[in-house]
């Protein structure tokens, strides 16, 4: 694994051992970083189920100003702090070290005292896919927790489908590469909440 494109490009990622996480390819993250170019100058970036932080990292490496990364299993979070620490990147970012539940939980209940997120990543455990309609339905209907005109993207199987709507969330895009997908969410206009 290493970092695709900007200030940290070509340099290498560790990955955690062990098949419980599944790092984002770099194919796949080249083509979810083409199409949020534009968006990543400055952003707020949230990544949940952060693993070894690769997609942060990117988006740290493209510009972003903030990188929010959440992830609760202690072998993932040693080698995303590990990661950080190579790349000699020591600010711009937030580890939390919890599970998504428990941080959008918290997110919530802070509401506007909160930055809101621009770019929200989602990528849990293959097999976890409740996971997906749990967080997303959060998102969806969650307030401060997103900024007006956020995109969240989910990275999930190919064969896996998700639904077209999570409360005021709409799907807008879907990218299939090999095994993998990225569905592309945004508010709906209109919707209230955010």
């Amino acid at each position: 694994m290493r970092i695709i494109a900007g200030t940290y490009r070509s340099r290498r990622l560790e990955a955690p051992p062990g098949w419980k996480t599944r790092p984002s390819s770099d194919r796949l993250r080249e083509t979810l970083f083409n199409v949020l170019a534009p968006r990543m100058e400055g952003a707020s970036f949230l990544d949940l189920y952060a693993g070894s932080g690769a997609v942060g990292l990117e988006a740290l490496s493209r510009g972003a100003a903030k990188v929010t990364f959440v992830e609760r299993a202690p072998e993932a979070l040693k080698v995303l702090r590990r990661n950080l620490e190579q790349l000699g990147i020591a600010s711009g970012f937030v580890v939390r070290a919890e599970s998504v539940e428990a941080f959008l939980r918290s997110a919530a209940k802070a509401g506007q005292k909160q930055a809101p997120h621009e770019v929200v990543f989602l990528d849990p455990p293959y097999d976890a896919a409740e996971e997906y309609a749990t967080t997303l339905g959060v998102l969806g209907g969650g307030p401060g927790i997103l900024a007006p005109g956020a995109l969240v993207i989910a990275e999930h199987r190919r064969k896996e489908r998700l639904e077209e709507k999570y409360g005021s969330l709409k799907r807008t895009r879907l990218l299939e590469q090999g095994d993998a997908a990225l569905s592309f969410y945004v508010i709906e206009a209109g919707a209230a909440g955010t």
